[in-house]
Order: structure tokens, then C-alpha cells, then sequence
């Protein structure tokens, strides 16, 4: 039996999610030493953001996702797509209290521990959201999202709460959740 057969779906994605996860983690630290955080966090929020478009129009094709043209479609097309690439180590929720509002909200954040080890953690640009942010811009999703960041959430406030809204029409019969 091959290697490739041997892997679980989901250890397949877990190892590939995590060598993904180490090489970003290991860049991030290598130029925050070289090139000083400030600079860092620019390279480093505008490559996360270009990076996401590209993959969210691979994950549309994966997930043989047509348009997304209703908040239904939208939170079928995320929750699918970070069954994809999310780790077990990305605690984050995503939650849907009512039609065209999301929110996402995490008590432990794996680039905030990463980034306070490193000690560059008061003066950190938070990331996270440019993934999912690009992700929407590529797929034509208009939103609004708040708070506006302002370094790492975890940091500043002990947890990462942020909403965003959308403007999809009413959906027949629907519930937020």
C-alpha cells in the first residue's frame, strides 16, 4: 500500500495545513529579526491577503462552488472551505446569530502564542483576517467588518471577536443560524 494511501483524509490535510502553517511562522520570524517587525507585518498582511484570493478561487473550483449569490451559499461556501484548511490547532468559530451577519471569535489564537514567544507580540499586525477577507474580495462579496483591527485583538483584549455584515437580499424562511 502506498504512503499516500495510508493517510487518513484528515491527516493528509492536518500535515499538510501544519508544514504550511511552520514555513509561514518560520518566515514571519526570520524577517521580523531581519527586517524589524513594522516592516514584517506590512509584507506579511498584504502576501496573506493576495494569497487568499488566489485560494479561494481554488477552494470555489474544489468545492465545485457556483456563484455565491445568497448568505446561504456564503456560509456553505466557508464552513466548506475551512473544513478544508483548517487545522485542529485553529480554534476560531465562526457563528451566524442572525441573516448577513457572521461572527468570528476565538478564546486561543495560534498566531498570537506564536508571535508572544517571539516577544513582537505588543507591536504585532494582526493577519488572520486578511485570509478571509481576501477570500471574500475574490468571490465579489461585499461586507463590512468591525472592529477595525488595530494590532492583535488577544493582546489588546484578552480575546478575538470580530463581525462582519453583509447586504445579500432576505433569504425565503431565513434564520441566521
Amino acid at each position: 500500500m502506498s504512503a499516500l494511501k495510508q493517510c487518513s483524509k484528515d491527516t493528509l490535510r492536518d500535515l499538510l495545513v501544519s508544514g504550511w502553517m511552520t514555513h509561514d511562522a518560520m518566515w514571519f520570524a526570520s524577517s521580523a529579526r531581519l527586517c524589524g517587525i513594522e516592516r514584517t507585518n506590512v509584507v506579511n498582511r498584504g502576501a496573506v491577503k493576495a494569497m487568499a484570493e488566489v485560494e479561494a478561487q481554488r477552494l470555489k473550483k474544489a468545492l465545485a462552488a457556483g456563484p455565491i449569490g445568497s448568505f446561504a451559499q456564503l456560509r456553505r461556501f466557508l464552513n466548506d472551505a475551512f473544513e478544508l484548511v483548517r487545522a485542529p490547532f485553529m480554534k476560531f468559530e465562526l457563528t451566524y446569530p442572525e441573516p448577513n451577519l457572521m461572527r468570528w471569535e476565538t478564546e486561543r489564537c495560534f498566531a498570537h502564542e506564536g508571535v508572544s514567544k517571539l516577544g513582537m507580540i505588543d507591536r504585532y499586525e494582526c493577519g488572520i483576517f486578511d485570509r478571509l477577507e481576501g477570500w471574500l474580495e475574490s468571490l465579489g462579496i461585499e461586507y463590512a467588518a468591525t472592529p477595525e483591527i488595530e494590532g492583535c485583538f488577544m493582546h489588546r483584549l484578552g480575546r478575538c471577536v470580530r463581525e462582519y455584515r453583509f447586504s445579500f437580499r432576505p433569504e425565503a424562511g431565513g434564520a441566521g443560524r
